[in-house]
């Protein structure tokens, strides 16, 4: 039994701030202002300047795909191709894997405005085969060494280009399935459990991971599934299938199908695959790809829907925010559902009628705020592919709300570093200052509603009395701070079932074989 003492943050339907909290054995059993004299004797930690909240949940990442490439190299932060090229050739020298990965390079937050060549990767890393994937996990570039392994497999293949060393479309993904072909199992599941570490130190207790892509008989899926049940230390994993196929779940017995890749109705804006209604604005022109057509998605979601599946689909543009709502509804006409809890990824770039259709139907949105105001796909560049007008609408998340959207919060992970504090200050600090958020509702959003979207509320997601004691420790209040000053607030802290996080230790077999057979949520 413990008792804290100083601001805490229940999130409650009221947003209730209390002076105290005490949990015993992983559960909360009191939460206000005056301590019982029943409580008096405790053990009791103060948290002076500091502030209690709810541990954060990340509902949209790829764990598997961040797990891999966490474990390599990150260029994200770097302004120049020459910074990365430095970097490359650092992280060669003391890196012991066979082949290294990198990823995080974007065209467009380098002073070169381009994506290294194969040349440069030479340049950087003559002697290991290197795989370098672009920010939005939708291409890459290879040195001469990789490419030489993998020629045989994408040199017929849309997307190849061997002088560049670019690979896109049906390439980029032949490349991507031999990387982690090439992982061991005992390999994966080391990398699975450090990036679970990762998210731990950022306040993170659970994650809803996007599974299914690039891993021989959806590996990736069953081992999500085995590691997360087994996790220790109260670490929450929910599984989301990315198929089209409603077998996927069911037969493994998840509750809910969904994702990006194979349930992306188009691409990104980076791309220029992002389904648009009207033509791009820049030379490149075009209006992005839908990926099915009408009937294919809806006979989806009616599929899911009946099989009594949570859905959820990856939409970008406007074209692709339309054919999600109009599935959905669809589903929905067919097979009505009080709690259905579908909701639709991202969903950058609405459109009136398709809001008004998320709103009647109580769609939520998993939104990525990381894509405010984001380095790699700055907002001068969406200005220039979508012209002003559209870039101003991008991410609403007012709008959202004040139609009584159900937002929360996730990193796309390895798309961007999973940083809740970082969600919190865009959200907060929108470049559209029509469009910011209150501290409360972006903490919100990145808590309770986080666990409400898998329908974990009633067991986490608030302080309040009867809940598991899932916790974060911050080191300031971020009620009590300017919102331009979110950032400067670090986690201190996790508590899980009321006792501090640790780090992952079980070996592969052991986290695999418990995973098989235990029974707990995932």
């Amino acid at each position: 039994m413990k008792v804290y003492e100083g601001t805490i943050l229940t999130v409650d339907a009221h947003d209730s701030v209390a002076r105290f909290l005490v949990e015993d054995s992983g559960t909360i059993v009191f939460v206000g202002n005056e301590l019982p004299e029943s409580y008096s004797h405790i053990e009791r930690e103060v948290l002076n300047d500091g502030a209690l909240c709810p541990a954060f949940v990340d509902t949209h990442e790829h764990l598997a795909s961040f797990a891999t490439f966490n474990a390599g190299l990150n260029v994200m932060q770097a302004r120049s191709n020459a910074e990365i090229m430095q970097m490359v050739t650092e992280f060669a020298q003391k890196s012991t894997a066979k082949t290294l990965v990198a990823f995080g390079a974007s065209p467009y937050s380098v002073i070169e405005g381009k994506l290294l060549s194969r040349e440069e990767l030479d340049m950087a890393c003559p002697d290991k085969p290197i795989f370098m994937v672009k920010y939005d996990g939708r291409a890459c570039v290879v040195n001469t060494k990789l490419l030489e392994l993998i020629q045989d497999k994408v040199s017929g293949l849309r997307g190849y280009h061997p002088e560049s060393g670019e690979m896109n479309q049906e390439a980029f993904f032949a490349v991507s399935d031999y990387i982690t072909g090439s992982l061991s199992i005992p390999e994966l599941i080391r990398n699975i459990q450090h990036a679970m570490d990762y998210l731990a130190a950022r306040g993170i207790g659970m994650v809803h991971t996007v599974s299914g892509v690039g891993f021989a008989g959806n590996l990736d899926i069953n081992l999500e599934q085995w590691i997360g049940k087994s996790a220790q230390n109260g670490f929450q994993v929910r599984v989301f299938p990315q198929s089209m196929d409603i077998s996927v779940a069911t037969k493994r017995n998840l509750p809910r199908i969904g994702g990006c890749f194979a349930c992306a109705l188009d691409g990104c804006f980076g791309s220029h695959d992002a389904a648009l209604l009207e033509p791009y604005s820049d030379s490149c022109g075009g209006q992005g790809v839908l990926y099915y057509s009408d009937e294919q998605v809806i006979e989806f979601c009616k599929a899911a829907n009946r099989a009594g599946l949570q859905i959820e689909m990856h939409a970008i543009g406007d074209a692709a925010f339309e054919q999600a709502a109009r599935a959905l509804k669809a589903a929905l006409d067919d097979y009505p559902q009080n709690d259905h809890r579908h909701g639709i990824i991202h969903a950058c770039l609405p459109t009136d009628e398709a809001l008004e259709i998320c709103a009647r139907y109580h769609i939520h949105f998993p939104m990525q705020t990381s894509f405010i105001d984001w380095p790699q796909e700055p907002d001068e560049y969406l200005v220039s592919v979508l012209g002003d007008t559209r870039a101003q609408k991008l991410n609403p998340l007012r709008r959202y709300c004040d139609a009584g959207i159900v937002l929360s919060a996730g990193s796309d992970a390895p798309c961007t570093d999973p940083d809740p504090l970082l969600w919190m200050h865009r959200a907060c600090n929108h470049t559209n200052e029509q469009e910011r958020l209150s501290i409360q509702e972006a903490l919100r959003m990145c808590t309770y509603n986080g666990a409400w979207t898998c329908f974990d509320e009633k067991e986490r997601g608030s302080l309040e009395v009867g809940k598991i004691a899932d916790m974060v420790v911050l080191s300031r209040n971020p009620y009590a701070v300017n919102p331009s000053n979110l950032q400067d607030i670090s986690v201190e802290r996790l508590y899980l079932a009321g006792k501090p996080y640790e780090a992952q230790r079980q070996g592969f077999v052991s986290a695999v074989v418990k995973g098989m057979f235990s029974q707990a949520k995932i």
